[in-house]
């Protein structure tokens, strides 16, 4: 696979296109961003369109969950959003935090920062904002949320473990994080974890269920709960495009499954590495 750099600028160059499609062409598409040559990221998100605060302009049927239903976000609240595309689950925790509370959306491809600006501005929102910028480096001070959610983007990231040493570093003491996001139950193959394309559609780099939870145990996170899971069936054709047959069926036969998951954990009260205490 490519070094990190190239990883991010193929999926920030996916996702600049989905930006400037309409979820409609999205999910009309076989294929995500109105060709065939792409992941169909439908197969993954889950229907918003009954939550308060839910706003059509901003769902680009991206996400593979609902983390703000297990947030546990209170009125008043900070919300740090990490990769928050057009604004989808900002305005979802909007609702929540009423016009007390904060919420900072952050994402690494302009064309969305633009997209969400202009759905908060016709909602009106003036504690609703977005902030162009890395997971790995974020542009947000220590100790700012007292939640942070994310919906199917930290399986983009390479570097997961300093994603959530920076998730730890920028939630308040006792505060939570609740992230959708993609995992396996087991190794996937060198063909897949390898096509960008599959990388981009959240598929080649997901890690498997218990690295990822001990990345988040390693990053100092306690109370860590996984809230739900479910087996995505990812079509076979859409693999086909990016394996030869006769890898599929080895992937097959290995019975390694892709699973979205909901995760939540707490930092701590206390945290000695930050010197909170």
């Amino acid at each position: 696979m490519e070094n990190k750099n190239e990883i991010k600028e193929i999926v920030r160059e996916k996702y600049a296109d989905i930006a400037l499609q309409s979820k409609t062409v999205n999910e009309s598409s076989c294929c995500g961003v109105g060709s065939c040559t792409g992941v169909d990221y439908t197969v993954f998100s889950e229907d918003y369109s009954k939550l308060k605060g839910y706003n059509p302009d901003a769902d680009l049927g991206l996400g593979c969950g609902l983390p703000t239903e297990f947030a546990l976000i209170k009125e008043g609240d900070t919300v740090v959003d990490l990769g928050s595309g057009a604004g989808n689950d900002a305005f979802i925790a909007r609702a929540i935090v009423g016009e007390k509370g904060k919420v900072i959306g952050l994402d690494f491809t302009e064309e969305m920062i633009k997209k969400a600006r202009e759905n908060a501005e016709k909602l009106g929102y003036n504690n609703v904002e977005f902030r162009f910028g890395d997971i790995e480096d974020m542009p947000i001070t220590s100790n700012k949320a007292d939640v942070i959610v994310s919906n199917c983007v930290l399986n983009l990231v390479p570097d997961k473990v300093k994603a959530f040493k920076e998730i730890i570093r920028v939630l308040k003491p006792g505060g939570h994080f609740s992230v959708s996001d993609i995992v396996t139950t087991g190794e996937l193959p060198e063909s897949i974890k390898s096509g960008a394309e599959l990388y981009a559609g959240c598929v080649g780099g997901a890690i498997t269920k218990d690295e990822y939870l001990k990345i988040i145990k390693d990053a100092g996170f306690v109370d860590i709960k996984v809230q739900k899971e479910k087996v995505i069936n990812v079509p076979e054709e859409i693999y086909l495009k990016f394996i030869s047959k006769e890898d599929f069926e080895k992937f097959k036969a290995s019975s390694v499954n892709i699973v979205s998951i909901n995760v939540y954990a707490d930092k701590p009260e206390c945290d000695k590495s930050t010197g909170c205490c």
